[in-house]
């Protein structure tokens, strides 16, 4: 919070000068002093909500990167030698605490190319995956452990 008033009193001010920057310091701080005391706001919520913001941006940049990289293992099913693609279904549990957390999961692998969230039922996901060796180890993908981490 306190750098966001920071950052607001610099954009506000159209500019970034020593002078501009010495008193966004001292507002930002009377402000978030003020958000403390009187708006039941504390320095813990600050460091929850900075740590929130880290795995979120964790989690999008290993959702790209495996995005990235189930294409590339489909392009090279579809243009290897191997005549046929052996289309499997998958039946797994992943206990996540939240139906924002088993939503989340879910999309995540509709989202990554050769699989697809066909059902979620509670805790139980039925995928199907372009090949078996897409389906190898999707229970406990990298993302289940990420969403376990951020839900908590």
């Amino acid at each position: 919070m306190y750098l966001l008033y920071f950052a607001l009193w610099v954009i506000f001010n159209g500019a970034f000068t020593l002078e501009i920057c010495a008193f966004g310091v001292v507002i930002a701080a009377v402000m978030f002093w003020f958000t403390c005391k009187f708006l039941d706001y504390s320095i813990e919520q600050e460091k929850r909500l900075f740590r929130r913001v880290l795995q979120i941006g964790h989690y999008a940049y290993t959702l790209v990167s495996e995005i990235v990289k189930a294409n590339f293992a489909v392009i090279h099913m579809i243009l290897s030698e191997r005549e046929e693609l052996r289309p499997t279904i998958v039946r797994f549990r992943a206990d996540m605490n939240s139906p924002a957390g088993q939503a989340f999961l879910a999309d995540a692998i509709t989202l990554t190319p050769g699989t697809i969230t066909v059902t979620l039922e509670g805790p139980e996901y039925t995928v199907h995956c372009l090949d078996e060796s897409l389906a190898e180890g999707i229970d406990q993908s990298v993302f289940v452990e990420l969403l376990r981490g951020m839900e908590l």
